[in-house]
C-alpha cells in the first residue's frame, strides 16, 4: 500500500530520474563552463536536455532557463518587471496564488499591485482579468492549476486577453505542469515550473521566456545561462529534472485515467461513510489527483494525526504556508469561514498511487471519522 497523499507539496524521484541523476553524478559532474573536453562534454549534454525540454513545450532552446526552481523563477520574473517597467506601473495577480508569487509582488509592486478575486470554486473569473486589464495592469500573473484545491485557472483566457491588450502573462505552472497537457502553456510570456512536483530532484526548475523578452536575467553574476542565471548548472539534477518530465509525459494520459478512477471510489466510500462532507472546487475543472475537503467535525490537524497513525500522509494544506497564523488565503479568498479552513484536508495523489490506495484511505477517514464522533468513554469523562 502507498498511503502518501500529498504530492501537491512534493514527490518522490521516480526511478528513471534517479537513474539519469545518478548517471550524471558518476561521470558528468564537471563544470559545463570550463574549457577541457570532460568539461565540454557537460555542456553538450546540458544543450541536449535543454533541447529536449523544449521540445516538450514545443518552443526554441533559446526560452528555456534553467534555476533552482519556482520560487526563484517567479522572484526573477517579478524582479525584471520590476526593472522593465515605471515606478507606478500596476500589475495584477490573482489572490490565491502561491506565496512565492504573492509575497514578490506586494514587496516589489506595494500600492501599484492588483489583486484579482476568485469566485466560490477557486477560480478566476474572466472579469476579473478584464477589470485588472481596465484598472491599467501592465503584467498579469496566474497560476495555471492551484496547489490547495487543484483548480485549473483561465490561462488560456487570459493569454487571449493579453495577447490583444499587448500585456504581459506569467504563469506559474507548478501545479500543472506533469499533469496536465503542455501544447500552449509556453505562448505566455513567461512560465515557472519545478521538479519536484512531477518525480525530478528538489533543486531543479525552470523558467520559459518568449524571445521578445531576450533581456531577461534572474540572478546576476557569472554568464552561464545565456547571461539569463548566473550559476554553474547543475547538470546531474537538469538531467533527472528533463529525465522525469519526459517519462510523466509519456505516462501522463494514463495516470490521469487511473487518477480519475481511483478518486472516484474514494468519493463514493467518504460520501457513504462521513456525513456532511463540503468540497472545494467540486464543480470547477481541477487535476485529477486532487482533493480538497472541509470534514465535518475535528480542527484538521487531528485528522492529519489520525490519518499519519494508520499510515496515510495528507495535507492541511499547502507545505510553504504550514505554520503561518490563520486560515489559507486560499480558502480565504473563496469565502470560506475560518470554522471551515480549520477542517479542511488537502489529498494530493502520486502518479503511482494505485486505485486500491485511493480506496484504502477512502476507508481510513471513514475509521477516523468514527473514531472522532464516537461519545468518550468513563474514563475519558473522568479525565476530562
Amino acid at each position: 500500500m502507498n498511503g502518501y497523499f500529498d504530492a501537491n507539496a512534493t514527490t518522490p524521484l521516480c526511478s528513471e530520474a534517479r537513474a539519469a541523476l545518478i548517471e550524471a553524478m558518476d561521470h558528468h559532474w564537471q563544470n559545463p563552463s570550463s574549457p577541457y573536453r570532460s568539461a565540454a562534454q557537460v555542456h553538450v549534454r546540458l544543450e541536449q536536455a535543454r533541447s529536449n525540454l523544449a521540445g516538450l513545450f514545443q518552443v526554441n532552446p533559446d526560452s528555456v532557463i534553467f534555476n533552482s526552481g519556482a520560487t526563484e523563477g517567479n522572484f526573477s520574473v517579478f524582479s525584471y518587471w520590476r526593472g522593465l517597467v515605471a515606478r507606478d506601473a500596476k500589475i495584477a495577480v490573482s489572490s490565491i496564488e502561491h506565496p512565492s508569487v504573492l509575497e514578490n509582488a506586494r514587496q516589489l509592486f506595494g500600492e501599484s499591485l492588483v489583486e484579482m478575486p476568485v469566485d466560490e470554486s477557486g477560480r478566476v473569473a474572466l472579469s476579473a482579468i478584464e477589470d485588472a486589464v481596465a484598472a491599467g495592469a501592465t503584467f498579469i500573473s496566474l497560476m495555471a492549476a492551484n496547489n490547495e484545491t487543484g483548480v485549473l485557472q483561465p490561462w488560456h483566457d487570459a493569454l487571449e486577453i493579453c495577447r490583444q491588450k499587448q500585456i504581459a502573462l506569467h504563469v506559474d505552472a507548478s501545479q500543472w505542469v506533469g499533469r496536465e497537457p503542455l501544447v500552449g502553456l509556453a505562448e505566455a510570456d513567461f512560465v515557472t515550473a519545478c521538479a519536484h512536483k512531477f518525480g525530478g530532484p528538489k533543486g531543479a526548475g525552470f523558467v520559459l521566456v518568449r524571445n521578445v523578452f531576450s533581456s531577461f536575467a534572474g540572478q546576476r553574476g557569472g554568464s552561464q545561462e545565456n547571461d539569463h542565471r548566473a550559476g554553474t548548472e547543475n547538470f546531474p539534477a537538469i538531467a533527472a529534472m528533463v529525465t522525469a518530465l519526459q517519462t510523466r509525459e509519456a505516462q501522463r494520459e494514463a495516470t490521469n485515467q487511473s487518477w480519475l478512477r481511483g478518486r472516484e471510489q474514494f468519493l463514493k466510500t467518504i460520501r457513504a461513510g462521513i456525513p456532511e462532507l463540503v468540497f472545494w472546487g467540486d464543480n470547477a475543472p481541477r487535476l485529477a489527483n486532487t482533493v480538497s475537503l472541509c470534514l465535518p467535525k475535528g480542527e484538521n490537524s487531528r485528522w492529519v494525526r489520525l490519518l499519519d497513525q494508520r499510515g496515510f500522509d495528507v495535507s492541511t494544506g499547502s507545505a510553504c504556508a504550514t505554520g503561518q497564523a490563520g486560515p489559507s488565503h486560499v480558502l480565504a479568498a473563496m469565502a470560506v469561514s475560518p470554522e471551515q479552513a480549520r477542517q479542511t484536508i488537502r489529498v494530493s495523489a502520486l502518479a503511482t498511487t494505485l486505485e486500491s490506495d485511493w480506496q484504502a484511505l477512502g476507508e481510513a477517514l471513514v475509521a477516523v471519522w468514527q473514531t472522532i464522533n464516537e461519545p468518550p468513554t468513563q474514563s475519558q469523562v473522568i479525565e476530562v
